[in-house]
């Protein structure tokens, strides 16, 4: 059990209100409220990448007049096909081209499709193939754009509005608009709706995730961020799996929206954070809450309600002089400026290389349903070794050891032959690694960022790394070009974003920031550089304070 104490620093001087309450790090409560908090993540999951098989472009060629009809397809190894159709450099019919007047090649005009694995995706429906691919990529990209959105708007309104408003209306509208999705028939109509469903499709993640983060004691903040992580894996297995089972776009898009469902009863059985009430000046409702856990954890700990009523008044008025602290105030001072640039970097490397991966699963030879399962599964190792080695490495080390080998993954991928089984394999490899660190940085970024902008700091890495997501598809329309561009890029920004960590501090064993002062002293001085053990450089940088602090730390000071 730990006793908590309640700690603000005023801008003149040092206030601290004690509220010794021995809730624990990860009680009864606790594991409860974390339970509703990740469901978050397979929704999210889903969400975000549903077109991988509501709009999946399967093995293609043009349509031969005369020999392919709406009722027969001429099979794909015969003489007239072969005769009408040349062979690209794999020796696979060409998918956009076929011989006209005296063998002189010609752009195709219609196409018919392998049905082995779809027979309904809106990649055939529209034909997103060819001079039309960059529809397809589109569809993703308007998504992602309204992720971005969704970051910056979503993650602020959860400062303002508070986190479980934001996490409820989220899931309410994931739900509308995944709907809405399936009825739309009109392209352009659909690429706006996919944009509204971006805004909405991670809020509750974003929500869910800063709950857990100010709920849960330090020494289960690892296991608790990277759980975010498994249920994002789990709801791309399930997408596969579904995906699998219910070969009509139409269904299977209104199957992923009602996964929503599950996140509307939070509004009645999940409570808010006890953290931002009382940053708010809520004390009583703050205090309520934690009076609550106190009950469900089993203790006989009490609480004197009046007493932290009035300290909250008292202590607030710095919390009001910071009250209006936001994304702006990242970008003010040098050592936040830099550590913010440098964070935001490493969320564009790991989601570009993430969704790159992720989204051309349909280029890797085999069953895609199978793939795309695999690439699910092949992040849970990756999890398992953060949880066992992020607090004994760091989160420094081990995030950019992990950019670092997915970016070498995806350099060596370029140098192996086209479609081979070794091929996919180091893909699934370079997977496993950028998944890692891509678990990592959502609990990094939340412990550098003070707590006043920590919702505001994780939604503007949640931004950049929407954005990258959204490039993602068109950075790979380059394959046109040459197919090893797509993923030179992904190594390369890879490879600079995990040298580029090594310049931030180590966050492990450390009080969290609270005030904006706070997160400016964060870290000064504490690189790769000077100190690659992980370990707090000195005595004093371990006693910068957060909302709850153990005493023992306080005593210290």
């Amino acid at each position: 059990m730990v006793d908590f104490v309640l700690e603000y620093k005023c801008k003149v001087s040092l206030c601290i209100v004690r509220l010794d309450l021995k809730v624990g790090d990860f009680g009864r409560y606790q594991c409860f409220q974390f339970i509703l908090h990740i469901l978050a993540a397979l929704t999210a999951g889903m969400h975000m990448l549903s077109l991988v098989t509501v709009a999946a472009v399967p093995d293609h060629r043009c349509a031969l007049e005369g020999i392919d009809s709406m009722n027969y397809t001429e099979p794909w190894n015969s003489s007239l096909v072969r005769n009408a159709i040349p062979l690209n450099e794999h020796g696979k019919l060409e998918s956009c081209y076929m011989y006209g007047v005296n063998k002189t090649l010609k752009e195709c005009q219609s196409w018919v499709y392998d049905t082995k694995y779809y027979t309904s995706s809106r990649g055939i429906e529209w034909d997103f193939v060819c001079s039309r691919r960059w529809m397809g990529a589109a569809g993703q990209t308007a998504y992602m754009f309204g992720v971005v959105i969704g970051s910056v708007v979503l993650g602020r309104l959860c400062d303002k509005l508070g986190r479980k408003t934001i996490f409820v209306w989220s899931g309410i509208l994931q739900l509308v608009l995944g709907v809405a999705v399936a009825f739309t028939t009109e392209y352009y109509t659909f690429i706006v709706v996919r944009f509204l469903y971006g805004i909405f499709g991670s809020g509750s993640y974003i929500a869910g995730f800063v709950l857990t983060m100010e709920l849960v004691g330090p020494t289960r903040r690892t296991i608790c961020g990277v759980t975010f992580q498994i249920m994002f894996a789990i709801g791309i297995m399930l997408l596969a799996a579904w995906g699998y089972l219910l070969d009509n776009r139409f269904y299977l898009q209104i199957l992923y929206a009602l996964h929503a469902v599950i996140l509307l009863p939070h509004w009645i059985i999940m409570d808010e954070s006890p953290r931002w009430l009382w940053a708010q000046g809520r004390a009583r409702e703050s205090v309520a809450i934690i009076e609550k856990a106190l009950k469900v954890n089993k203790t006989n700990e009490t609480v004197d309600t009046p007493s932290l009523v009035s300290q909250c008044k008292v202590t607030c008025a710095k919390y009001t002089d910071e009250h209006s602290a936001g994304t702006i105030d990242l970008f003010k001072t040098p050592n936040m400026l830099m550590k913010t640039l440098i964070i935001s970097g490493c969320w564009f490397a790991n989601a570009v290389v993430y969704y790159g991966l992720s989204l051309n699963t349909g280029k890797l030879n085999g069953n895609p349903y199978f793939i795309m399962f695999l690439m699910g599964v092949v992040e849970l190792p990756s999890y398992v070794i953060i949880m066992y080695y992020l607090d004994r490495v760091g989160h420094r080390a081990l995030i950019s050891a992990m950019l670092l080998l997915g970016g070498i993954s995806c350099l060596v991928v370029v140098t192996l032959p086209h479609g081979s089984t070794s091929a996919t394999g180091v893909v699934m490899v370079g997977k496993l690694f950028i998944s890692g660190s891509y678990s990592i940085i959502y609990k990094y970024s939340a412990e550098l960022f003070p707590t006043v902008v920590r919702s505001s700091g994780v939604g503007l890495g949640s931004m950049c790394a929407s954005v990258s997501g959204a490039l993602t598809p068109l950075i790979s329309l380059l394959d046109t070009l040459n197919p090893k561009i797509p993923t030179v890029i992904f190594g390369f920004l890879a490879l600079l974003s995990g040298f580029s960590t090594f310049f931030l501090p180590e966050t492990i064993g450390r009080n969290l920031p609270q005030s904006i002062e706070d997160g400016e002293k964060f870290g000064v001085g504490d690189t790769c550089f000077t100190n690659c053990s992980g370990k707090a450089m000195s005595n004093s940088s371990l006693d910068l304070p957060e909302t709850m602090v153990p005493l023992d730390a306080e005593k210290k000071q």
